[in-house]
């Protein structure tokens, strides 16, 4: 296949990936009757507006709380697009406002409403707020790609040839004063030569713990020394917040870009909107705007049977203050001019970088992060602004969300971060080091995924638990510990397994004791592939008193939840336990690569080896830790 070819599959993909999320929101929310949507956490109704208060940038915001204190599961959070709808006459169509959730907590949310007043209807009572299906992502998607196919010449079709293996990378080899940083290690200085030497494209890949985000901040701070700005991007806002803060940190001046309501209240001073609310000259334009609307409302006063003074009257005032937006108009585009030239990093997800305010404007290098999660149609959003571009992430951890298991089963699962480290590996330095984990923790995913060429730090090498060994593999197989499944949401369970998981975890904060455990602010992460299991496990959690009393040391939740994340203790219940030994979603060996790699000094792993070990990858595991003395049988423990 041409890479015109590739190109268009890849824009049938994803146009395949949008019918099937546009699908699942139909039938998971815009078909199902008001009382299914507010059961099943798709929509909260009734709710009350406690208050609203302009926020930053002069955005309205609404707090509202659902009236009837519920605790099931909903499918609110930070970011995602809503609608608020009054239902006080029965048709919810009819009265609706579109927004964006700032956060959600417990019974109460806040949203950014894209109004700048709020709504008449909003009085008349029986509220409600809907999750809303985002096509702005897919559109500017699919807008790219037809740019990217098209290219003939420029920059963009030699960056296009060279990412996706038409053309080889070139690197400068005339002289250039390398740069060194004395904090970072061989490898990471050797992504910074990289970065420094690259023409078209570089990657840094930085397996588990091993300094990726400390690596890709040092390599921005040296390219802005040369380059005077540059854009920072990543699949998702809270890694871009990530990197916005940490570039803050290294005294960069950063601009993070996109909807405040998606931005970490830690961030938000670095947005546009605030950034706008500091700058020298926002006074003025408040006041222009203060005195525009005055105008307007002086105007408007006038009812439709006045005379021809009233009606000159009116005219004058409202031509005033158009000319009083114009004007502020002209001053706004000022400041944000100012702001975007006078900003070292500009900062934003993927799609974002489609911003009306980037339009047209161009930069040396661009830096992708957490590249190996993003779909390659959002990568090329960015690309299309740079003349070269900078990809950090990690293959072998989580892959893209996709909900068309046609289109991830076609392709569009491969990243452009895969396919550009498999065609030009010239490009690519493996970071080696890792801080994280001990090394019996590290070994078997360094073995598996990495070559085995990852070193633990001397720091972390012999980190355990006292009296702990660093691993315990749990083999529930012959206990009849089967998994059911959620007949609703078809997700899977194993309540025994369950059961035997949370008796570990109580085992060993029996054994540290409750007030060396809050004293040594020990941190335990329990992971299970399925939500059902989850569910479960929080359940248990709750209903033990011994964990009730370290209950704020204990997170509980899916692999996806803990991505880019560590904890002293991981407990993972791996649930699959069937006749057929079908491992189902486990077959997804680089989730399980991430749950093992969270931990610290102890990881526990529960599972059935009659159903795990049909799986290469599981086998490998359970004759790992059987050579290394960490396992045990479920009879062991239940005696």
């Amino acid at each position: 296949m041409s890479i015109q070819e590739q190109l268009s599959k890849t824009l049938e993909l994803i146009r395949i990936e949008r019918q099937a999320d546009l699908e699942q929101y139909r039938q998971k929310v815009l078909l199902l009757p008001l009382h299914r949507k507010t059961k099943e956490g798709k929509c909260w109704y009734p709710v009350r507006i406690k208050r609203n208060y302009i926020g930053t940038g002069e955005r309205l915001i609404i707090e509202v709380e659902r009236t009837k204190e519920l605790d099931q599961p909903h499918v609110f959070s930070s970011g995602k697009v809503v609608s608020v709808f009054s239902n006080a006459k029965g048709t919810p169509e009819k009265h609706n406002a579109g927004g964006v959730i700032n956060y959600v907590r417990d019974n109460l949310m806040v949203i950014t409403l894209n109004h700048d007043d709020l709504p008449d209807w909003i009085d008349d009572g029986h509220i409600g707020v809907d999750v809303m299906f985002d096509e702005n992502s897919y559109r500017e998607m699919e807008t790219v790609l037809k740019n990217v196919i098209k290219a003939e010449d420029g920059r963009l079709a030699e960056l296009r040839d060279v990412l996706l293996g038409a053309k080889t990378a070139e690197f400068k080899t005339d002289d250039i004063v390398a740069p060194t940083d004395s904090k970072l290690n061989p490898s990471q200085q050797a992504a910074l030569v990289k970065i420094a030497t690259a023409k078209d494209v570089a990657i840094i890949h930085g397996p588990p713990g091993t300094g990726k985000t400390t690596t890709l901040v040092q390599s921005i701070s040296k390219t802005i020394e040369t380059e005077q700005q540059v854009l920072v991007c990543a699949a998702s806002n809270a890694a871009v917040d990530l990197l916005a803060d940490k570039l803050s940190d290294a005294g960069l001046r950063v601009l993070r870009m996109g909807h405040p309501a998606r931005v970490t209240e830690q961030s938000l001073s670095k947005t546009l909107d605030a950034r706008i609310a500091a700058h020298e000259y926002y006074k003025d334009l408040r006041a222009m705007r203060k005195r525009m609307e005055q105008l307007r409302s002086m105007a408007m006063k006038y009812k439709r049977e006045f005379g021809y003074h009233e009606r000159e009257q009116r005219k004058r005032l409202m031509e005033e203050s158009r000319a009083l937006k114009a004007d502020a108009d002209v001053l706004e585009f000022y400041i944000v001019n100012d702001l975007l030239q006078n900003s070292d990093a500009i900062c934003c997800t993927l799609v974002g970088a489609s911003n009306h305010l980037l339009r047209g404007k161009r930069f040396s290098s661009v830096f992708i992060d957490e590249a190996a999660q993003a779909l390659e149609p959002a990568c090329w959003i960015p690309i299309t602004k740079a003349d070269r571009v900078i990809f950090a992430g990690d293959h072998c951890q989580l892959p893209p969300t996709i909900k068309s298991f046609e289109a991830a089963k076609a392709g569009l699962s491969i990243t452009l971060f895969e396919k550009c480290i498999e065609k030009q590996p010239a490009t690519a330095v493996m970071l080696k080091t890792q801080y994280r984990m001990h090394e019996d923790i590290m070994q078997f995913s360094s073995r598996y995924f990495y070559n085995n060429e990852l070193i633990a730090h001397e720091f972390v090498r012999l980190a355990t638990l006292p009296n702990h060994l660093p691993i315990d593999f749990v083999d529930t197989a012959g206990c009849g510990f089967n998994e059911e499944q959620d007949p609703e949401t078809l997700s899977r369970i194993n309540t025994e397994e369950a059961s035997l998981l949370i008796k570990l975890v109580e085992k060993i904060v029996e054994e540290i004791g409750v007030d060396v455990w809050q004293e040594a602010n020990y941190k335990l992460g329990i992971i299970a592939p399925y939500s059902a299991q989850v569910e479960c496990l929080h359940k248990l959690a709750e209903a033990s008193p011994l964990l009730g009393e370290i209950a704020s040391f204990i997170s509980i939740n899916t692999v996806d939840a803990f991505q880019g994340q560590e904890r002293d203790i991981i407990a993972i219940s791996f649930v699959r336990s069937n006749d057929k030994a079908d491992v189902g979603f486990l077959s997804d060996i680089r989730r399980t690569n991430v749950a093992m790699t969270r931990a610290k000094k102890k990881l526990i792993m529960v599972g059935d080896s009659a159903t795990l070990g049909s799986h290469p990858f599981y086998l490998e595991l359970l004759d790992y830790v059987q050579q290394k003395g960490f396992y045990r049988s479920a009879f062991e423990i239940e005696q």
